[in-house]
């Protein structure tokens, strides 16, 4: 008696990459990956110490499996992945000969492959199934996500409008820049504002404004959406 054709390796390899991200340890280290990026690897790197390239090529790997596991049209993965891999490229290349186009080009990639993201992050988090840690730690990563694109949109229109900003102590290059704005970023994302950092430019302040305004509202909207999916979940059981 057959037992049908064995799957194919690009099957098995889907499958694995599927049963990685429905548990937990999927969006356990991109959580895990962006903490230590934000409030480690940040600071350090605008100390002049290296080792954020090995971060970044960590979360790249991270988003493309992301990008093939959620439900999708292939077109719409082959834009995701060409976007990621387009964007870290240009990173590099910003790296190896600095100059403001590809600073510029870079810091706009970025923004849109962090959006893309926390869009595939949610999509993610709102599969069916009950309510777990899993979501809750999603909800999180797409809160730190939408700090790091906002950090990126600041940097964006500093570099096409110097000036954008004031800061008490001058960035000297591009990773104190980033350092600086990703401070700015989460700081009012939390309403916190602290004031060493200051959008002086009518466009920078809507910026800020709408920031702050999406720091309020996410969260509450996040935790009304994953209580309806409980008791939905709880209804039927």
């Amino acid at each position: 008696m057959t037992n049908g054709p064995a799957p194919s390796r690009n099957a098995v390899l889907h499958f694995q990459m599927s049963e990685f991200w429905s548990g937990d340890l999927g969006l356990t280290l991109v959580t895990i990956s962006l903490v230590v990026l934000i409030f480690i690897i940040g600071p350090l790197r605008e100390a002049g110490l290296p080792g954020r390239i090995f971060f970044d090529l960590f979360m790249t790997a991270l988003m493309i499996f992301g990008a093939l596991v959620v439900h999708q049209s292939r077109i719409a993965t082959a834009v995701v992945i060409g976007i990621i891999v387009a964007s870290g490229m240009v990173l590099a290349a910003g790296r190896i000969r600095p100059t403001l186009f590809l600073h510029q080009l870079g810091s706009f990639l970025v923004i849109v492959t962090l959006l893309l993201y926390v869009r595939i992050v949610l999509l993610l988090m709102f599969r069916r199934g009950p309510v777990t840690w899993s979501r809750i730690q999603g909800g999180v990563c797409a809160y730190l996500l939408l700090g790091m694109a906002w950090a990126s949109a600041f940097q964006f229109l500093e570099q096409i409008r110097p000036g954008s900003f004031h800061f008490d102590s001058v960035p000297a290059d591009i990773d104190q820049l980033t350092s600086k704005l990703t401070y700015f970023s989460f700081s009012t994302l939390t309403t916190v504002g602290f004031g060493d950092v200051i959008p002086l430019l009518p466009f920078a302040r809507s910026l800020a404004i709408a920031e702050a305004m999406v720091g309020q509202l996410f969260p509450a909207i996040l935790i009304g959406a994953l209580v309806a999916m409980a008791m939905q979940a709880r209804g039927k059981s």
